[in-house]
C-alpha cells in the first residue's frame, strides 16, 4: 500500500468517488485551476472537468446553498469550505435547511451534502484562521460530523460519508495535513461512520479525543507510561453519530477519564461528553473527569501554542486524576 499524507490521502478519496459515481461534484472557492489553499483537490479539474470540479466565487452561502440545490436534483456534491473559519456565513443554509430537509419532508428527501472544512490550529494562522466549532454543528439535529486523525480514516470516512443519504460536516485537522504519512489502502474502501477506534491501548485511564488531539494524547500517555500509568487513548472519530458504548465501556474499565479538545472549553464537546459519562458511568469513576482544553478566548497568534492543549498539559490533567 503507498504511503500517504492526509492530503494525498482525502485528494485519493475525492479522486475515487468522481471516478466511481458521475453524480459527485466538488465545488468551492478555487477547488479548481488552483487546487485549493491546502492543494487537496490539486489536478482534480484537469483530470474531470470544470463541470466536475467548479471554481465558485467567494460567497459561502452561495456555495453551501447551491450544494443544497444539487443535492436535492439528485447530486452528490462535496463543498469546500477553505478555512472553518469562514463557514458562518453558511450557518443559516447549513442549520436552517441542510440539517432539516429529510424530516421537513418527512423523509421523502435527503440531502447528501458534504461540507468539507480545514479547523483547528498549529499553523500560525491567527484567529481567523485557527477556529474549531464543531460544537455548533454537533448541537444541530440532522447533521454528521467527522472528524478524522489519520490519513486512512481521512480516506475512509470521507468516502463513507459521500456514500451516505445525510449531510455532513467533514472537518480536516490542518495541522495534521502533512504531519504525517502511514499506509492508505488504494481504491475504495469505508470506514464506519459512528466507530471510535482505540489509538492506543491501557488499562489506568482513559484519554478521549478527535482530530489533531489524537497524537497529542498519544504522546502524552507515551510520558505517561514512563511513570508507571498505563493510558488508553480513544479516538471518537465521529461526533454525531458518537460511539458513546465505546467511550463508556472504556471508562467504565479504566474508572477515569480526561477529554481534549482544542476548542474553547465552555459548552465545548468535551462538556457533552462529561456530562455522559456522569449520566451512564458515575458510579465505575475513580476520580472526577478533566477536560483539558482551549481557552475561553479568540484563538491567538502569537500565543498559540500556549492556546493549545500539548502533551504537557495533558499529563498534568493525567497526574491529577492518577492522584486524586
Amino acid at each position: 500500500m503507498p504511503q500517504m499524507t492526509m492530503v494525498q490521502a482525502i485528494q485519493d478519496a475525492l479522486r475515487v468517488a468522481l471516478r466511481d459515481d458521475p453524480r459527485v461534484v466538488v465545488l468551492g472557492e478555487d477547488v479548481g485551476r488552483n487546487g485549493g489553499v491546502f492543494r487537496v483537490t490539486e489536478g482534480l479539474q484537469a483530470e474531470f472537468g470544470a463541470d466536475r470540479v467548479a471554481d465558485t466565487p467567494l460567497a459561502e452561502n452561495g456555495i453551501v446553498g447551491g450544494a443544497i440545490g444539487m443535492a436535492l436534483y439528485g447530486m452528490r456534491p462535496i463543498a469546500e469550505i477553505q478555512f472553518v473559519d469562514f463557514i458562518y456565513p453558511a450557518f443559516d443554509q447549513i442549520v436552517s435547511e441542510l440539517a432539516k430537509l429529510r424530516w421537513r419532508s418527512a423523509n421523502q428527501y435527503s440531502c447528501p451534502v458534504i461540507v468539507r472544512a480545514p479547523y483547528g490550529g498549529g499553523i500560525r494562522g491567527g484567529l481567523y484562521h485557527s477556529q474549531s466549532p464543531e460544537a455548533y454543528f454537533a448541537h444541530t439535529a440532522g447533521l454528521q460530523v467527522v472528524i478524522p486523525s489519520t490519513p486512512s480514516d481521512a480516506k475512509g470516512l470521507l468516502l463513507a460519508a459521500i456514500a451516505g443519504e445525510d449531510p455532513v460536516i467533514f472537518l480536516e485537522p490542518k495541522r495534521l495535513y502533512r504531519s504525517t504519512k502511514e499506509e492508505v489502502a488504494e481504491g475504495a474502501y469505508t470506514t464506519p461512520i459512528g466507530k471510535a477506534r482505540i489509538a492506543r491501548a491501557g488499562e489506568h485511564l482513559t484519554l478521549i479525543a478527535y482530530g489533531a488531539m489524537v497524537p497529542t494524547c498519544v504522546e502524552a500517555a507515551e510520558l505517561a507510561a514512563q511513570k508507571g500509568w498505563n493510558c488508553e487513548v480513544l479516538d471518537l472519530r465521529t461526533l454525531v453519530p458518537l460511539d458513546a458504548e465505546a467511550m463508556l465501556e472504556s471508562v467504565r474499565r479504566t474508572g477515569r477519564a480526561v477529554i481534549v479538545h482544542e476548542a474553547p472549553r465552555t459548552c465545548g464537546f468535551g462538556a457533552e461528553l462529561s456530562a455522559q459519562i456522569a449520566e451512564k458511568a458515575l458510579t465505575r469513576l475513580l476520580a472526577p473527569v478533566l477536560r483539558v482544553t482551549g481557552y475561553d478566548t479568540p484563538f491567538p497568534y502569537t500565543l498559540e501554542h500556549t492556546y493549545l492543549p500539548d502533551a504537557k498539559r495533558v499529563l498534568a490533567a493525567i497526574e491529577h486524576v492518577m492522584s486524586y
